[in-house]
């Protein structure tokens, strides 16, 4: 009998999906799918199994609805293909859902890399369930879950599935393009919840900030106001102690809605139409220019509604920074405080109310959830280093204060919709955008208003010109300031010191608050050495307490410290431009005659070296501790490389420069040594080599070039030393003595484990530990090219993607030395801080 071809391809169909419909929701131990066979739920809605994209003829395990084989929602190998059809998924004899290639017993392509009691494999089911979740778990009467596809999602969000940071299981949930339509693996766009400051989602493109939710008012984000107005879905947003989260509620089942990330960088709500239209999109961003990230620059208010068709206005009281490129619509640089403008500390200033607006980004600001907008305002006020105030919680008349110290970033306007920020302003702005606003609706009021600015800006004038009147003659009778131990030796001259005018310059670039002496004085009970927290090459570092009750760390020069002056400038300068939970933060600084100190907040457990490098303090960090540690050291270092207004080579990241607060979490010190980068600057070089041996790079260390991937070696060391419990030692003549060389040569004897803290026992994740080992020996790689940016170290340390393997790490050499031109000093100096080595 013969069949024509449109007949055979039919029956082939009708059998496919008699085949599918069969199939069951679940495999169990030693039970496996091959390509070909599916998983389908219990609901029929959808399906798991082998596919070939686009164009492709690899094959990939993915999950995908019935009704729709084209829209493909998870996918478990994405970056590792089998390239034919001899793949299988099945439940191994480890318990872990894995997928080999023919019948292989080596390394699997993909596996969910779970820790599984030898004694329950047999336990151990898969099962797909009508969300689209593939679930991982033991059968019992909890049914304990090991594992879950949404807890690792690939570029689709299905209804009900979360977004977001899991702080209790240290989970990052967050969606990744595709490189192409026929190839699932791995893109340049992601879509990630940024917890910091006031928790929003951005839309990074190739690791940079492309598009910005804005940030949860209570009700929705900030910066789609269009999405209030929604019948398909609500939205659940989560900010606890446990996890900050946020998930797509459909409301009606019947419904079929999907949000996606394509390699584009644009985000797309999808609902199904039916077979005839398929996915219609309801809503995407970015839709408009001034959805672009940072598209005005700093300063800059972006307005897509503009009839001249240039986007970008400065905030009240600014001016650009260049009016050339202005002329030609291009705003990205931003704006600057405008030329001449008198001083908006403590000088009469107020503020201007933007309305209906997105915020500025929220991720580096000041969250004090008990305050209103009236005390909000007070408390920007009352800090001269405060740019900026909105609500955070616009419901019930609004609560929470957010308070901007930096650059304000990324902020849009909307006809309707949005939020009030207020800009801090000097005295005769404020007057004047108080009269715009309708404030005084007289013209008397209108009229006080200016002469009421005018009068406080023309006062501070004339007292800022007499004060320094004043000062040139006492200058003119006792000289420039010095130092007490340079007037005895007359070693140094008066250009090494910050002087009063470059106190005054500070104070204009960073508007860092100065503490009178007699503060500081009664803070610390006169320096009184019960005070006394440590010391170093800078000088003493003391605790205090402000009238306030606030609790700090007074940072005192040494008047015999020959580093110290450099230390206190750069500090000044830098650390008070970065906002950022695992920063430690700058209060102010206190210069008055020889005194040069610098005011932090408090760390109550100290540094983190006395924990880690103390037999029996290290016992107090458990093996999550430490996890989380690590986690947080990273993310500070991925800020100052990359997410921060400046980018910031730290250039001495080591244990005694992680601080650890009240709850232990980690928050990166001591800026003295740090060096800022231009956007597209990769390396510098200096003659001066500063830092710490045991954490210097090979290339920073011999020839004198960083880089950002110096940092990376550096916290590689670090990571490895909260690990270990033990320093690394380094020893020129000797790899095996150091710590890098030994967990190097144990890796690669299969052995890495073996280098885990004695103290933990076997309390610890052997797989988020060998995870952890792998990832530091990939940031101290001999070669700087061959090391992960800061950027793949947060994003390997909070997923199970697969690791690549790390290749020889530095000064692992073994009988063999350097040429001693290159190095200057003894063999073992891990705790010695370098000031000055001539590099080749």
């Amino acid at each position: 009998m013969n069949f024509s071809k449109g007949l055979l391809n039919a029956l082939l169909l009708q059998l496919l999906l008699l085949q599918i419909s069969t199939s069951s929701d679940t495999i169990s131990f030693d039970q496996s799918i091959k390509d070909g066979d599916f998983l389908v739920s219990k609901n029929k809605t959808f399906v798991l199994g082998f596919f070939s994209p686009g164009t492709s003829s690899n094959r990939y395990v993915g999950i995908w609805y019935k009704f729709s084989a084209d829209m493909v929602m998870w996918v478990a190998n994405r970056d590792n293909p089998v390239n034919d059809t001899t793949g299988i998924l099945t439940v191994s004899n480890d318990g872990n859902l894995v997928l080999v290639q023919n019948n292989s017993q080596g390394v699997p392509l993909w596996s969910t890399n779970v820790s599984v009691s030898a004694s329950s494999n047999n336990t151990i089911v898969a099962q797909l369930l009508d969300s689209g979740n593939l679930v991982l778990f033991q059968q019992a009467e909890n049914q304990n879950v090991l594992w879950q596809s949404s807890d690792h999602p690939t570029h689709v969000l299905l209804a009900s599935m979360k977004i977001g940071l899991d702080r209790k299981r240290g989970i990052d949930r967050y969606i990744t393009s595709w490189n192409s339509n026929s190839d699932p693996g791995t893109g340049n766009c992601s879509l990630r919840m940024e917890p910091n400051g006031s928790p929003q989602l951005i839309l990074y493109k190739n690791d940079a900030k492309w598009w910005r939710s804005g940030q949860w008012n209570g009700i929705q984000w900030g910066g789609i106001p269009a999405m209030s107005h929604n019948n398909v879905f609500n939205i659940s947003f989560v900010n606890n102690q446990d996890e900050v989260t946020v998930r797509w509620n459909v409301l009606d089942p019947s419904i079929y809605s999907v949000i996606t990330v394509d390699g584009s960088g644009q985000i797309q709500q999808l609902v199904w139409q039916g077979q005839q239209q398929g996915w219609v999109s309801v809503w995407s961003a970015p839709m408009d220019a001034c959805d672009s990230y940072g598209k005005c620059g700093p300063y800059g208010d972006c307005n897509p509604y503009t009839v001249s068709g240039f986007n970008c206005t400065c905030f009240p009281g600014y001016e650009p920074n260049s009016p050339q490129d202005w002329d030609i619509r291009d705003g990205s640089g931003g704006c600057k405080r405008q030329e001449g403008s008198p001083s908006m500390c403590n000088n009469g200033e107020g503020f201007v109310k933007m309305e209906n607006v997105k915020v500025p980004d929220t991720s580096a600001i000041k969250l004090d959830k008990s305050l209103g907008l009236e005390a909000c305002e007070k408390e920007c006020l009352s800090n001269c280093s405060c740019l900026a105030y909105a609500i955070a919680d616009i419901r019930n008349g609004g609560s929470g204060c957010m308070t901007w110290y930096g650059d304000l970033m990324d902020t849009k306007q909307f006809t309707e919709g949005g939020e009030a920020l207020y800009i801090r302003a000097d005295a005769l702005i404020s007057a004047q955008h108080t009269v715009k606003s309708g404030g005084g609706s007289s013209a008397k009021k209108r009229r006080l208003a200016i002469i009421l600015g005018l009068s406080i800006s023309v006062t501070s004038f004339l007292i800022v010109a007499v004060l320094c009147c004043f000062k040139r003659r006492s200058r003119k009778g006792r000289g420039q300031p010095k130092l007490l131990s340079d007037v005895a030796s007359g070693s140094r001259s008066h250009e090494d010191l910050p002087n009063e005018n470059e106190v005054d310059e500070h104070r204009g670039k960073t508007d860092l608050p100065f503490f009178d002496l007699s503060t500081i004085v009664a803070a610390t009970d006169d320096f009184s050495s019960d005070k006394m927290l440590g010391h170093g090459g800078f000088g003493i570092v003391y605790k205090g307490s402000l009238p306030d009750e606030q609790e700090i760390a007074v940072k005192r020069l040494s008047r015999t410290s020959g580093q110290g002056i450099e230390e206190f400038k750069n500090e000044v300068k830098l650390i008070a431009k970065l906002q950022h939970r695992n920063l430690v933060r700058l209060f102010g600084c206190c210069i008055d005659k020889e005194e040069r100190m610098l005011i932090y907040e408090y760390m109550p457990n100290r540094s983190l070296d006395l924990f880690i490098f103390d037999k029996n303090r290290r016992s107090l960090l458990d093996w999550t501790k430490r996890f989380q540690i690590i986690i947080g050291i990273a993310r500070g270092v991925l800020y100052l490389h990359q997410d921060s207004r400046l980018k910031i080579i730290h250039r001495d990241l080591k244990a005694s420069n992680v601080l650890l607060d009240a709850s232990m979490n980690p928050k990166i010190s001591d800026f003295g040594m740090a060096r800022m980068f231009g956007d597209d600057q990769i390396e510098a070089n200096t003659n001066r080599v500063v830092g710490t041996y045991g954490y210097m790079s090979p290339e920073y260390a011999m020839d004198g070039l960083y880089s950002t991937k110096s940092d990376v070696f550096s916290f590689g060391v670090l990571a490895l030393e909260i690990i270990c419990g033990k320093k690394n030692n380094f020893q020129f003549e000797d790899s095996s003595l150091n710590l890098v060389g030994q967990i190097w040569d144990l890796w690669l004897e299969g052995k890495a484990l073996d280098i885990v803290d004695s103290t933990l026992g076997r309390s610890y994740s052997s797989h988020e530990a060998m995870r952890c080992i792998q990832i530091g020996l990939l940031c101290v790689q001999e070669n700087a090219i061959d090391r992960p940016t800061m950027l793949d170290v947060v994003f390997m340390l909070g997923n199970d993607a697969t690791l690549p393997r790390p290749k020889k790490a530095a000064f692992s050499f073994k009988n063999s030395a350097p040429d001693s031109s290159t190095s200057r000093g003894a063999s073992s100096v891990n705790d010695v801080t370098v000031t000055v080595i001539e590099a080749r």
